[in-house]
């Protein structure tokens, strides 16, 4: 008993550690060894973005059979058998029918010399699935009720250590009061951040995403912005859209991260200012400002001078670097488009 405790331990330990996914879930797998016997292991990621599971790590198990089980036969049976349900480890002598039915088993698992199993779907405490372990044995006898418990007591902990979304969420916490988030995909889409709440802000096709997305592909790791709500001139104040680029082991299909916030800090910079401070950080002339604004030149220069007065900057320059630096501008967008 003791041996287990410390096994377990040693398992939530490996989960929490540093390091990639892959690395963690080789870890994982040695030390899950020694609490659950098997002969030969596979644990997999399934793709957060679509459908279909990504090979992590494996024990005694050859290329080939890995290459198949990363197969789209696999993620089909694995849909068909329900193991991608929050449910029990599930074996061959759970079926309502031979195994052999199985391409799996049939063309891949059997050939190999594995005739039992154990099959676990991953998932989060909130009940999102985040991936998928095979135990699997030469042995013909089927795993005992003690030993399928031990796992599913275990599934949480697995599930934590290859978590794709962990690195995603410890990027979020570095945004002080963030009330919403959004994923970037490669696809030019979005998917909700688990953990934080969605917003209107941020959907396909928003000005806010649209403009975090531009400067993410710019090759901003990290910048923060302005955004005005109910309008250009923000009769509902403004709120601080961050901007991330994905850490390095995001999912593959994961391009960046959004967050709002509220937008605190201001400097004393009115609504009209901050539009005047988002056209200079963008590089326009004040005849240009005034044209975009629609006012007279003359009223530009008289916000220039309350904005580098506020922002302590001796010169127009000087205060686009502050104001991108600090996140005090607010990018500009055609004003039919702004929320």
């Amino acid at each position: 008993m003791r041996s287990h405790q410390s096994g377990e331990l040693l398992l939530a330990e490996t989960a929490a550690s540093p390091g990639t996914g892959s690395e963690r879930a080789q870890a994982l797998l040695e030390v899950l060894r020694g609490l659950v016997p098997f002969d030969a292991a596979w644990l997999a990621l399934a793709d957060p973005m679509g459908s279909g599971y990504r090979s992590l790590a494996s024990i005694d198990l050859d290329q080939p059979v890995v290459e198949f089980l990363s197969g789209p036969v696999m993620a089909r049976e694995i849909e068909v058998t329900g193991t991608d349900r929050a449910r029990p480890p599930l074996s061959p002598s759970d079926l309502p029918y031979p195994a052999a039915e199985l391409s799996t088993w049939a063309d891949c698992l059997m050939p190999s010399g594995i005739h039992e199993a154990m099959a676990l779907g991953l998932f989060t405490p909130t009940g999102r699935h985040v991936g998928f372990l095979a135990l699997l044995s030469g042995d013909r006898h089927p795993p005992s009720p003690l030993v399928r418990r031990r796992l599913g007591r275990l599934g949480p902990v697995l599930a934590h250590g290859i978590d794709p979304m962990r690195s995603l969420l410890t990027a979020a916490h570095l945004v002080r009061g963030a009330t919403a988030a959004a994923v970037l995909c490669d696809d030019g889409g979005c998917r909700p951040l688990p953990g934080l709440p969605d917003s209107a802000l941020l959907v396909p096709g928003s000005p806010v995403l649209a403009a975090a997305r531009e400067r993410v592909d710019e090759g901003h790791v990290y910048c923060s912005f302005l955004w005005p709500r109910g309008g250009p001139h923000a009769p509902g104040g403004h709120l601080r859209v961050t901007a991330m680029a994905a850490p390095e082991d995001a999912p593959p299909a994961v391009t960046g991260l959004v967050l709002l916030a509220p937008g605190t800090d201001l400097r004393g910079l009115t609504p009209r200012e901050l539009e005047v401070l988002g056209l200079l950080v963008e590089g326009c002339s004040n005849q240009e400002i005034a044209h975009a604004l629609v006012v007279a030149p003359r009223t530009v220069a008289a916000h220039l001078e309350h904005i580098l007065h506020k922002l302590e900057a001796p010169t127009r320059t000087l205060a686009a670097v502050r104001a991108e630096r600090d996140g005090l501008y607010v990018p500009t967008v055609p004003r039919d488009r702004a929320l």
